[in-house]
């Protein structure tokens, strides 16, 4: 534990690129009395509207929580929601000089109606086409260029078209020419773009859907794993490896919810670690402080235990608030004393 918060105190050193898809939370509340005359649907009396950072922009933001330095690097359009997004990041001390504007995409908003404690609908503006060769070129040109400036980089990505092959391309062949740590919170039908990152941070259900992926795609046919649903601890284990060796990682670190964590390294040593979780209201965002504080950690150091450890005990913390949620040095380093 000695060692732990040695680690953690050091998290104010340390430089970190957020690269992938940025979203804005948008979220709508208030009391409900009545059902409407149009639509048999509630009426919210709404109160309080507020925006928060999410997807890479939340990874940012648990970045910054924690101390560090942090620069965030994707896409936005031209819009207003454009104007709210980068306003919250810059309460939170977060550098936007790599996000580009495309006035042909919307804004990633993700808009939710709730009321009381329930949420009643989510509405999303999102485009999740490729981005085009001129953007492309800027973001990886901005990585390029600025690379030596950070001691990590996180991939986030979500699916909507800033973490594409040719990107990933350029980007893991840089920082191994840089030496620099690269991890990826992965989208199950790109686990063929992470060949040769440092490590990534599937969820249990990730994994599966991504061993159906990697088993159609592999024309090589070196992808032996055959079972599609992961039913056992075994079975996540046999995956897991499979995955590890398969994509050439340092490690994998599979998040199992309320079974904690299961941390597997390339030297073949499989560690299980249980959730310090000491009461659970909203995931909302588990992954993304998975991922900031393991990353973190390796930039500041750490092991891969060492660094697995760190973010289980921060993910215990955010699982414990409502909401898209961050935590910061000063609980982490509580919850582990």
């Amino acid at each position: 534990m000695k060692k732990l918060r040695t680690i953690i105190n050091r998290f104010g050193n340390a430089r970190i690129l957020v690269l992938g898809d940025v979203i804005l939370d948008e979220y709508i509340s208030g009391g409900v009395e009545r059902i409407s005359p149009e639509a048999p649907v509630p009426v919210i009396w709404a109160d309080t509207h507020n925006f928060v950072p999410g997807g890479a922009a939340n990874v940012a933001s648990n970045i910054s929580s924690f101390g560090a330095s942090v620069c965030l690097a994707g896409v936005v359009g031209k819009d207003k929601n454009a104007g709210a997004l980068l306003s919250e990041l810059k309460k939170r001390k977060i550098s936007t000089a790599g996000i580009f504007a495309d006035p042909l995409r919307h804004t990633t908003v993700k808009t939710r109606i709730i009321a009381g404690h329930q949420q009643v609908v989510r509405v999303d503006w999102e485009h999740t086409h490729s981005l085009s060769r001129k953007i492309n070129n800027a973001v990886a040109g901005f990585v390029k260029k600025n690379i030596d400036k950070f001691d990590a980089i996180i991939m986030e990505d979500y699916g909507k078209g800033v973490i594409n092959m040719g990107l990933l391309d350029e980007v893991i062949a840089l920082s191994h020419s840089r030496k620099k740590i690269i991890t990826v919170d992965p989208k199950e039908e790109h686990f063929l773009y992470y060949q040769g990152v440092t490590s990534i941070t599937p969820n249990r259900r990730e994994l599966e859907n991504a061993i159906r992926n990697l088993r159609i795609k592999d024309i090589s046919n070196r992808f032996k794993f055959n079972t599609d649903k992961l039913f056992t601890d075994k079975d996540v284990i046999s995956a897991a490896k499979e995955i590890l060796a398969y994509l050439g990682l340092e490690s994998l670190l599979v998040t199992l919810g309320e079974q904690g964590m299961r941390l597997f390294e390339k030297n073949g040593r499989v560690t299980h670690i249980p959730t310090v979780a000491q009461e659970v209201f909203d995931v909302s965002g588990a992954g993304d402080t998975v991922i900031s504080a393991f990353t973190l950690a390796l930039a500041c150091g750490a092991s891969k235990l060492e660094a697995a450890h760190i973010a289980n005990f921060a993910a215990g913390i955010v699982v414990g608030k409502l909401g898209t949620a961050v935590t910061d040095r000063k609980e982490l380093l509580e919850r582990i004393s």
